[in-house]
């Protein structure tokens, strides 16, 4: 029930764009090329693994699954990673109303993470190949899953994510009103840009200890992306569903405090799945499973009220400018929920858990909730700021192909995870009936063959949304049409 004199406020308009949110304007395509070449890499991996002794296009000694593997998963950080920084340069001026004192600190910003990404995933490969025999640690390839990238590339990925806290913070303490929305943007912007260093201890070379290694390195999984990353969606998505008047302050401010509250208990109980497989009691299986599986829910019950009240806009008639950008914040919500929530408590529940660690299992749960939760809000960022540039210099939008492409990309995501669910679930009968390490034989699941065949159809359409989103960007930002008046 809304409270008195909690009303609706009027719906963000741009009429101009700041200096340094021009700036941003760069940095769309190379988050939708990203997503768009990681995309294509992962529908690669599917045929390899389906068929691991043929070669596609390019013979394994070139381009080996590992390797690829990992170019896979990292080009996922590196695109997410960007898109989220772009929605907090392009949200602090609104939340302030005032630029940044040098706009130009955006664009060496840009060129700063295009030498660490274009460097980083370089020296995975040649790493990988063996080529950096002397320096594998520093430039190549660190081989620790998820967190690949050399030292150096990881040193300038902090200072990279330094200066961008440094470019927010400057701008949104200057908001006329320090609400619950701009302390928590800033505070989770801090730990963003610091929180990835625990994924570098020590910093001059590798842990000797691998539990204590693997402990610091889910760290990084579960307090940067979904401890601080959460906390940060948190804070935007609340004030942009305040900013385009689909829901109360108040109800914004009381959503966003009930997700906080579980995004700090999951974010640092949630990665306690993990400990027992580090030697610690199994009650930690329980507790970090129970934990992981709550975090989503408060944002999925802010969107279904902000969809309420976007549903009422389209009865009155009245256009909603930001229509497709809130289409992607809107799918995240429902995504995380799908992904962390109910997918997390399916692998997380203990019996299954025990039996099911590093199977196909896991696979729908780990693309649904790093695609879902963090991939649409980075998507929503750059549509956001194509938007934005639109209204203010006068341009045409079409929500056409930008919609095709979501609802290619969300039904592809999740149909990817039936048959892996249906793969996981006999992996896990395996490992039940014969043991463990039956189950992780290369030859495990020849009898399932038509379920890893299948995925070709919801990896084409994966990859075809890729190319609609990347082919719409670049059109809507190089080579837009004047509105007609």
């Amino acid at each position: 029930k809304r409270e008195e004199n909690d009303e609706l406020e009027k719906p963000l308009v741009i009429t101009k764009l700041f200096p340094s949110q021009k700036k941003l304007l760069k940095y769309v395509p190379i988050v939708s090329l990203f997503f768009l070449i990681q995309v294509f890499i992962g529908g690669y991996l599917a045929h390899l693994y389906s068929a691991p002794a043929e070669n596609f296009f390019f013979p394994q000694e070139i381009l080996p699954f590992n390797v690829l593997r990992a170019l896979h998963t990292n080009l996922a950080i590196v695109w997410v990673t960007i898109g989220w920084l772009v929605g907090g340069m392009l949200i602090a001026p609104l939340v302030a109303d005032e630029d940044l004192k040098y706009p130009w600190l955006v664009d060496l910003l840009w060129v700063a993470l295009l030498v660490v990404g274009a460097g980083g995933l370089i020296g995975i490969y040649a790493g990988a190949q063996g080529w950096l025999r002397g320096s594998w640690f520093w430039l190549g390839n660190e081989g620790r899953e998820l967190l690949n990238l050399a030292r150096v590339w990881d040193i300038g990925l902090v200072v990279g994510l330094v200066l961008w806290f440094g470019m927010v913070f400057s701008v949104i303490r200057k908001a006329k009103t320090n609400n619950l929305f701009v302390g928590t943007i800033i505070w989770s912007a801090f730990g963003i840009a610091t929180l990835y260093i625990a994924g570098m201890m020590p910093i001059h070379k590798v842990m000797p200890n691998f539990t204590v290694d693997d402990y610091y390195r889910w760290w990084v999984v579960h307090l940067w992306v979904e401890l601080t990353f959460e906390l940060f969606a948190a804070g935007v998505i609340a004030f942009l569903t305040v900013a385009l008047g689909l829901v109360t302050r108040k109800t914004a401010e009381k959503v966003m405090l009930f997700e906080l509250f579980l995004i700090m208990l999951s974010g640092t109980l949630g990665v306690g799945h993990h400990y027992w497989w580090q030697g610690l009691d199994e009650y930690w299986v329980a507790i970090g499973g129970i934990f992981s599986a709550l975090e989503p829910l408060p944002l999925a019950l802010l969107m279904i009220e902000a969809i309420k009240e976007r549903k009422h806009i389209n009865q009155k008639g009245d256009e909603f400018y930001f229509a497709l950008p809130f289409l992607w914040v809107a799918g995240s919500a429902i995504m995380n929920w799908y992904g962390a929530g109910f997918l997390g408590m399916v692998i997380n529940t203990p019996t299954i858990n025990y039996f099911t660690h590093g199977t196909q299992l896991l696979m729908p749960h780990g693309h649904a909730a790093m695609f879902g939760a963090f991939g649409f809000i980075a998507i929503a960022f750059i549509y956001m700021t194509a938007r934005a540039n639109a209204m203010a210099e006068g341009h045409e939008w079409s929500n056409s192909l930008g919609t095709v492409g979501f609802w290619l990309s969300t039904l592809g995501i999740i149909g990817f995870g039936i048959p892996k669910l249906l793969l996981g679930f006999e992996q896990g009968k395996i490992a039940h009936d014969m043991g463990y390490y039956f189950a992780r034989l290369p030859d495990a699941l020849n009898h399932m063959d038509f379920w890893k065949q299948i995925n070709i159809l919801p990896d084409g359409m994966v990859i075809l949304g890729a190319t609609i989103i990347f082919y719409d960007l670049v059109t809507k930002i190089y080579f837009p049409k004047k509105a007609q008046s």
